[in-house]
């Protein structure tokens, strides 16, 4: 099957190629290296499945090119300002010039992590994304946001740092264990629930060939998911505006994800996909609070993400008070309060500023 291709355009535009077999097409990854200097930077669940064929591709097709490897513990709870330094560390040791690149092999964390140290080192290198999870394939790899977590919340420390490229090779998601695998569908119905809903229609009637690993049904899936971020991308690249809808669900999801962290670390308890899940139900039931939508589309939603083997509670003994405070530091509040992306009904998403913290509160509580 040949590869699915979308275009990214706007200042930095970059092509998106979905299909089987990429990591090992040297010729188009070797294609992206403008000088010598490779660093592959991976983690220790994803390298020993992947990084050896990454990095014999490359050395195939580009012979003189200086290939490195760097590569840290698998978790969020490795995205951290530490592990960012380590591979800035990585770059200085190998010699990276300002022609280097980054090839950042992994699922989210680690597209982020690497994909920041490639902003910062030398001002900004290029970075090829090369994602391994569903999650990563068809949100954080594309769209060049990049950071880390601090202890006051998730993505606080970053840069917006288009990919050179992005390659999804979808035959990386046999190896995923079902949860992972689970939690990248949520990312997926965001796309239906805020700007496609014809998209839920599709899903619905696919549910068990999609957990099935079917390969085209898949690779439709992510390109449809990527065709619709790469627009909004393209219109609004630094987040003034319509690309805030991709944070449908976002909010909710990252203070659950703070304040599990604040007792257990960040990585304990739900992932991202299964917070932004549990976020996204919670949004539909706080646009229906505020008269905006019908509870009947939340529910359908709520179904939807159960077939897909997701939560839909929020977990139990979560402080709501901190909760909140959470939302009140997260990047998309602004000065005049909690803002929100909720929906009007399926596929029809949009920002809602100075959301009563009363509603949000009672929402949370029910």
């Amino acid at each position: 099957m040949n590869a699915r291709v979308i275009e990214v355009g706007g200042a930095a535009p970059y092509r998106i190629q979905i299909g089987p077999g990429l990591l090992e097409d040297g010729t188009a990854l070797a294609s992206m290296l403008r000088g010598r200097h490779a660093l592959i930077v991976s983690d220790d669940q994803v390298a020993p499945l992947y990084v050896q064929r990454v990095h014999q591709a490359l050395a195939n097709a580009r012979p003189g090119a200086r290939i490195a490897t760097h590569v840290f513990p698998a978790g969020e709870a490795s995205k951290t300002l530490e592990n960012f330094s380590a591979v800035i560390e990585a770059l200085a040791a190998h010699g990276a010039t300002r022609d280097a690149c980054v090839y950042a092999l992994g699922g989210g964390v680690v597209g982020d992590l690497a994909g920041f140290a490639a902003a910062c080192w030398m001002r900004g290198i290029d970075c090829v994304q090369l994602p391994t999870s569903l999650l990563a394939m068809v949100d954080s790899s594309v769209g060049g946001k990049t950071a880390v977590d601090i202890p006051q919340g998730k993505n606080l420390v970053g840069a917006f740092h288009p990919p050179r490229a992005v390659f999804a090779d979808t035959t990386a998601l046999r190896t995923l264990p079902p949860r992972e695998l689970h939690a990248g569908f949520a990312e997926v119905i965001k796309y239906g629930a805020i700007v496609d809903a014809g998209f839920l229609d599709w899903l619905e009637a696919n549910t068990d060939k999609l957990l099935a690993n079917d390969d085209a049904l898949l690779t439709d899936a992510i390109a449809r998911s990527c065709a619709h971020k790469a627009a909004i991308v393209e219109r609004d690249p630094f987040e003034h505006g319509e690309r805030a809808l991709l944070n449908f669900g976002h909010t909710f999801a990252h203070a659950i994800e703070t304040e599990q962290a604040a007792f257990f670390g960040y990585g304990s308890g739900v992932n991202h996909g299964e917070a932004v899940a549990i976020g996204m139900v919670l949004a539909a039931k706080l646009s229906s609070a505020l008269g905006m939508a019908d509870v009947a589309d939340g529910e359908r939603l709520r179904s939807l993400l159960q077939a897909f083997g997701l939560p839909v509670e929020m977990p139990v003994g979560l402080d709501l008070l901190a909760l909140l405070a959470h939302m009140r530091l997260d990047k998309k509040a602004q000065g005049s309060g909690l803002r929100f992306i909720l929906w009007d009904r399926a596929g029809a998403a949009r920002i809602v500023a100075g959301v009563d913290e009363a509603v949000v509160l009672a929402t949370l509580q029910a």
